[in-house]
């Protein structure tokens, strides 16, 4: 196979994902392809299931014949996911396995109904895991207060988790905290911590759609704060795994959380269509893109390491955006509570459209 941006990318440390899934993609080949040309893992959320089943009549069969069987709108739910999940992890088992586990997940998210219920969304990803069964699958959590309790005891349990919806410096320092006391509790149970692995996903072009609405057209801040948010937190990641910290649990087998870039596709058509993977490209860090992205970066995707630079400088961007009254953290904060709210309306919505696929097809 021919040597793609993607492999180039990779040689540099960064993997790169693919934040979508489908029945049709794992069917047709083309995810297959894409893995063929150096695509390295995939996300999913309720967003992204609501557009795939119904959107499209890829999951009919399989809807009606549950239904027939008796199944309740969440069953069905529930059986399309993890088919999809299942399938996709078995086109990415040659990854995990050539990668020794670095790569090859495919992520799955609580449902995000039990946000609020620390108890019922540990219980949920210890049963998603288990109903998965395989080994290169990530279960998605949000960085929320509860979040972070689910976080730490998924990890104790030796079970792979995604933690989503982090936007500000001070969650991620939160959420690489909670996956250390996973890893010390595991450890101390006689649990294996090289077998676990973790990523910590950072929302970036939301920051700047909401920051640049603030700034006039032409101020030099424009599509400036994504970026600099992204270079703090990254700093803060290699003091949290280059510290004594991590030094012990490293020694006893404990592997990096890495980073995770989400949300990098281009919103704004004044910036480059690779902006957000070109400025972000760094060791140890994961990028998942949307397809328009990911199809720009093996047609024009330059493989140059952007990370670390000047933090100071990124600070300096922060503080400039406060002097004009502009408070990242709060913006941040903002954009947490808007993308809770969004996926739980996204799922609503699926599972709606699913009753009603149900009930058409249980007619006919």
């Amino acid at each position: 196979m021919t040597k793609t941006k993607l492999h180039e990318i990779a040689e540099l440390g960064q993997s790169l994902w693919i934040d979508n899934i489908s029945r049709s993609m794992i069917t047709n080949g083309r995810l297959k392809s894409l893995i063929d040309q150096g695509l390295r893992g995939q996300t999913s959320n309720p967003t992204i299931f609501k557009q795939a089943i119904s959107q499209s009549h890829d999951y009919d069969a399989k809807i009606q014949e549950l239904a027939e069987a008796g199944k309740t709108t969440f069953d069905i739910y529930d059986e399309l996911t993890i088919k999809d999940v299942q399938d996709a992890a078995d086109l990415f088992r040659g990854v995990y396995e050539s990668t020794k586990g670095l790569d090859g997940y495919v992520s799955l998210e609580i449902n995000p109904k039990l946000g609020n219920e620390l108890e019922s969304q540990l219980k949920e990803g210890v049963r998603l895991w288990q109903k998965l069964n395989r080994p290169n699958v990530m279960i998605k959590v949000p960085a929320t207060k509860n979040g972070l309790g689910v976080v730490e005891g998924l990890i104790a349990q030796g079970i792979n988790v995604n933690v989503t919806l982090i936007f500000s410096a001070e969650q991620y320092t939160q959420v690489a905290w909670a996956y250390l006391k996973g890893l010390n509790h595991l450890i101390q149970k006689g649990g294996d911590a090289s077998k676990v692995h973790s990523v910590a996903s950072v929302f970036v072009s939301r920051v700047d759609t909401s920051v640049d609405k603030k700034l006039g057209e032409k101020s030099p801040l424009r599509g400036m704060a994504a970026v600099a948010n992204c270079e703090i937190i990254y700093h803060k990641f290699q003091k949290s795994f280059g510290g004594s910290e991590f030094k012990d649990l490293k020694l006893k087998g404990a592997n990096v959380q890495r980073v995770l870039w989400a949300s990098t596709g281009t919103k704004d058509p004044q910036y480059s269509d690779i902006k957000y993977i070109t400025e972000l490209i760094a060791a140890q860090t994961v990028n998942t893109v949307p397809d328009k992205t990911l199809e720009a970066v093996l047609d024009h995707g330059i493989a140059k390491l952007a990370m670390p630079g000047d933090v100071a400088a990124a600070q300096g961007t922060i503080e400039q955006l406060r002097f004009l009254d502009i408070d990242v953290g709060m913006v941040c904060n903002q954009l947490l509570d808007e993308g809770l709210a969004a996926f739980e309306k996204s799922f609503e919505e699926l599972t709606t459209s699913i009753e009603e696929k149900r009930a058409r097809l249980l007619v006919k």
